[in-house]
């Protein structure tokens, strides 16, 4: 079951839903609440035309997707007048909003985009919509421009919505993934260690 508009406001005054800082009225529509975009992204790095990219290989048992980003990956705070996403590249962002679904509440959500943006060609993930009951942390963005434009991202610009979802019993376990607790800030301490 899809939560509307007012069960999210009820579920974020009892506390089953956490969004720091808190939705303005202007965020929610029937059954979603948007979220904005931090201004700290992670760029991709290019190789050289005509040589070869390095390969990885995430089903090896050894795959440490930490690592891979790390050294694949350059660290940028989008400036107050914008990153231009240009066509075909693909960036690593996060929302602004950090996200706490307890597993008391027995709520999971999906972030899908804007359609503002989509329309433009910019996805928000490429298969990775789920944020499981029990998660905390800024959910990570993966942005990709599928148009041939050149679309500015601004920080703090709404960029993708969550539809939260009620789960018919509770969890046995909440998620413990990768990427739990996850930040743009987390990412900047590790990188310093």
């Amino acid at each position: 079951m899809i939560l509307p508009d007012r069960e999210i406001q009820l579920a974020l005054a009892s506390g089953h839903i956490i969004l720091d800082p808190p939705p303005q009225s202007k965020a929610y529509s029937s059954t979603r609440v948007d979220l904005t975009l931090d201004p700290k992204i992670q760029r991709w790095k290019e190789y050289e035309t005509g040589g070869e990219a390095p390969i990885i290989s995430p089903s090896d048992p050894s795959f440490i997707f930490d690592q891979i980003r790390d050294q694949h990956t350059d660290s940028l705070l989008i400036p107050a007048d914008g990153y231009i996403l240009i066509p075909g590249a693909f960036i690593l962002g996060w929302t602004r909003e950090r996200i706490t679904l307890p597993l008391a509440g027995r709520i999971a959500a999906r972030v899908e985009g804007k359609s503002s943006i989509a329309r433009c060609g910019v996805g928000i993930h490429v298969t990775a919509p789920t944020i499981h009951s029990g998660f905390d942390g800024h959910i990570q963005l993966e942005m990709f421009n599928h148009s041939t434009l050149r679309v500015t991202l601004l920080p703090g610009m709404r960029v993708c919505q969550l539809i939260f979802e009620m789960c018919l019993g509770t969890p046995q376990k909440g998620y413990e993934g990768a990427f739990a607790g996850q930040t743009a800030s987390t990412l900047q301490k590790k990188r310093k260690k």
